[in-house]
């Protein structure tokens, strides 16, 4: 069980670091702030996006408009007009009047008139601003409505962008003078009508409830709000998008209403004329282009009064908001969206491609997220929208940057074991771990090492190592730069592959250029050996083409990518072929390389081991075309022996030397070869152990000594030449003091 637990754990390792770290993260912005004023733009746009409201008959607006004022000829209403138009509205018998405009000092004629209005109207409310934030703009209430106890405050809750979300219920100044605000005045005149009175919440004596709402006080961390100023009694505004019935002064004066039109309802007096600058910017003012639209204050005061008697009779809910430790789960919850869905799919593409399924899944889960939000929004429950789609998508970008750089780290490793191309394959294709293998057409390049097992033999382990290390460097470089797909180093020997795991058209002739190249770095790779006091190397290598299957071989725990065939077992005969320094290729893969590009010394006809019949094979010294390589031409002096030097012989067949031993004498003998007169035939390509006889005390000179039949000299074969595969250094240095003493 604690097994699979763990097992468990490492398998989501990604999820488990990644949904705390990001979710730390989007509080730490969201306490900082800045994430504020993208959530308040959110909710904006969920208030936009609700569907219609309908109207709310209950509320009627008395504008003064612009035409009013020119009608007037002033913007200030004189107090006999005051009064008209007070005693126009109640004669309609309406059950609160709201007057939201300033009327603190007497103006014009009509004083006495206003006041018996103001009397005589118990159901009318004054405006007073409460909060003293601006000396110039102070705004008291008319005094007689003020000693009747018949005032409510006239401020607005501003959000930091200048918009009106918020409003007051009560609003205390800082002598600590409370008052209800308009809105919540003119609600309660109206509800009283339907005995519905304020009273505390039963959950909280605190909390106001009128009839089936309770107002919670709005706090400075509610909501997308973050140390917000939450003095007073504060609640959000739950805008109505139908608008209210509206009249202009004019038509009131003049009686051009229906009789009906304001009883029982709240009427509102106000100004919605430009001029007056009594304008606010709302949740409906966020527009793309041009100005934004803005809402007179008559108009947001009729909001907060509709809201309360909407809310009180259980029509429209208010907006509420979670507490912060389940909005901190939610936050949590989205990012583990975020961060499981890239996990799950982290394979499919590969981090380097496109990936259809994380993105698919991930724009599913944000599409929730909003439409969750919305639905929610829809109850009236504002909940976290920008906050968990951050953690989503900082969830899922931050697995992808670790993946990227995962598959960075994976990718460079394994390229220092296969090509670039078979690393991307393997991290990229989604298929790329299967077990299927499919038919294609291959150039197998195989080199080796002529002497190798000798020169291991001969030198400690460490300077083996470094000296495969100089040499297989070289040639990795040479065999990426022409695209090859290393498939394997077997000790000193690299199989190579062109056209797997991608094809191209002339992968045999980059095989072949790519050949010529490796034999010209050779001397460089010499030179460097010789720096390091490590000896001189010859390589052979052979090339063949044909259709192999290619693909993952193994099983699930343990796969290998490789190539199988029967072309590549021929490929490594044609390499045992060589000798130092030599290129042998195919038929196959010297017509498909192009026959005229492909520029070689000689043809050979050999009959490898599992072959019925021979086949021809050809000695590359360069390719010309784009690649215009060749090998450097190599003039041997051959030096002709007065004295033959006798020779033990064994023929090599396969891996096995034979038993048997056969005499020769070595007539002609040049630095890379030598002339064999023997006792019998030897055919070209024969392999020999040779024993060097010292002439003048008839004794072995100790020391490995392998050569090569490369041709033969007499039509019998018992005359050939030799080419030298591999020589021990006392040897070496016997055959070379006598070809001194000799000259």
């Amino acid at each position: 069980m604690l097994a699979k637990l763990r097992q468990f754990l490492w398998t989501w390792r990604g999820v488990w670091i990644t949904v705390p770290t990001v979710t730390g993260c989007i509080l730490l912005l969201r306490w900082l702030g800045f994430l504020q004023l993208l959530e308040l733009a959110a909710f904006d746009q969920l208030i936009r996006l609700r569907p219609p409201d309908s109207p709310d008959s209950r509320i009627v607006i008395v504008g003064i408009t612009e035409t009013d004022i020119q009608t007037l000829g002033t913007s200030i209403l004189s107090d006999a007009d005051l009064a008209q138009l007070l005693t126009t509205i109640k004669q309609q018998k309406p059950r609160a009047i709201g007057l939201d405009i300033v009327r603190d000092q007497p103006e014009g004629t009509g004083q006495e008139q206003l006041n018996q209005v103001f009397q005589t109207t118990p159901n009318l409310l004054g405006l007073k601003k409460v909060i003293a934030n601006d000396p110039n703009s102070v705004m008291q209430a008319p005094p007689l409505l003020e000693k009747q106890g018949q005032i409510a405050g006239a401020d607005v809750v501003l959000d930091p962008d200048g918009k009106v979300r918020r409003g007051f219920l009560y609003i205390t100044s800082d002598t600590d003078e409370t008052l209800p605000s308009l809105g919540l005045g003119l609600a309660k005149l109206y509800l009283e009508f339907d005995n519905i009175t304020p009273q505390g919440s039963s959950q909280n004596p605190d909390d106001l409830q009128l009839g089936q709402a309770v107002f919670v006080p709005w706090e400075a961390n509610d909501g997308g709000y973050i140390r917000t100023d939450a003095g007073g009694y504060q609640m959000m505004l739950n805008y109505r998008n139908a608008p209210f019935t509206t009249v202009s002064l004019s038509d009131v004066l003049a009686n051009q209403i229906t009789t009906d039109l304001m009883r029982d309802r709240v009427v509102l007096i106000g100004y919605t004329a430009p001029s007056k600058k009594d304008e606010f910017l709302t949740p409906y003012s966020s527009i793309l282009v041009g100005n934004p639209q803005t809402t007179y204050g008559v108009l947001i005061h009729a909001q907060l009064t509709s809201q309360i008697i909407s809310a009180a009779f259980g029509e429209r809910p208010l907006i509420k908001t979670w507490s912060e430790p389940l909005e901190w789960i939610w936050i949590l919850l989205w990012s583990g969206i975020g961060a499981t869905i890239r996990w799950r799919w982290r394979y499919a593409g590969g981090v380097a491609k496109f990936s259809f399924p994380p993105l698919l899944f991930t724009l599913l889960a944000g599409g929730s997220l909003v439409g969750i939000c919305y639905l929610a929004f829809l109850q009236g429950w504002w909940i976290p929208l920008v906050p968990p789609g951050f953690a989503l998508v900082g969830s899922v970008i931050a697995i992808t940057s670790y993946l990227a750089h995962q598959a960075t780290t994976i990718r460079y490793c394994f390229s220092r074991y296969l090509t670039d191309e078979v690393v991307a394959n393997v991290l990229e294709n989604p298929d790329a771990l299967n077990l299927e293998m499919q038919r294609q057409n291959v150039t197998i390049l195989m080199s080796d090492l002529r002497g190798f097992s000798n020169i291991s033999e001969r030198l400690p382990p460490e300077q083996v190592a470094s000296l495969l290390n100089i040499y297989l460097s070289a040639m990795t470089d040479i065999i990426n730069q022409y695209k090859g797909t290393i498939n394997d180093f077997i000790g000193d020997a690299i199989l190579v592959f062109f056209g797997a795991p991608t094809q191209q058209a002339d992968d045999a002739q980059r095989a072949v250029a790519c050949a010529v190249a490796m034999q010209s770095a050779m001397s460089r790779v010499n030179q460097e050996l010789n720096q390091s006091g490590l000896p001189k190397i010859k390589m052979g290598i052979g090339i063949n083409t044909g259709e192999v299957v290619v693909g993952n071989i193994g099983s699930q725990k343990r796969t290998k990518w490789t190539v199988i065939g029967s072309p590549i077992n021929l490929a490594s005969r044609i390499e045992s072929y060589t000798v130092g320094d030599q290129i042998l290729i195919s038929e196959t893969t010297w017509q498909e390389a192009g026959i005229d590009g492909v520029k070689f010394r000689q043809e050979k006809l050999v009959q490898p081991k599992g072959f019925h019949q021979p086949i021809p094979i050809y000695d590359v010294v360069g390719i010309g075309g784009k690649y215009d390589l060749h090998l450097p031409e190599v003039k041997e002096e051959i030096v002709e022996l007065q004295e033959e030097i006798p020779i033990e012989f064994t023929v090599i067949s396969g891996k096995d030397i034979g038993e048997e031993r056969f005499w020769g004498k070595i007539f002609q003998v040049s630095v890379n070869g030598a002339a064999i007169r023997c006792e019998f035939p030897l055919e070209p390509l024969t392999s020999l152990q040779l024993y060097l006889v010292n002439p003048f005390s008839d004794n072995q000179i100790q020391g490995d000594f392998y050569a090569r039949v490369s041709e033969s000299l007499v039509a019998d074969k018992t005359a050939v030449w030799v080419q030298f595969t591999v020589m021990a250094p006392d040897v070496e240095g016997w055959l070379r003091s006598w070809m001194m003493g000799v000259e």
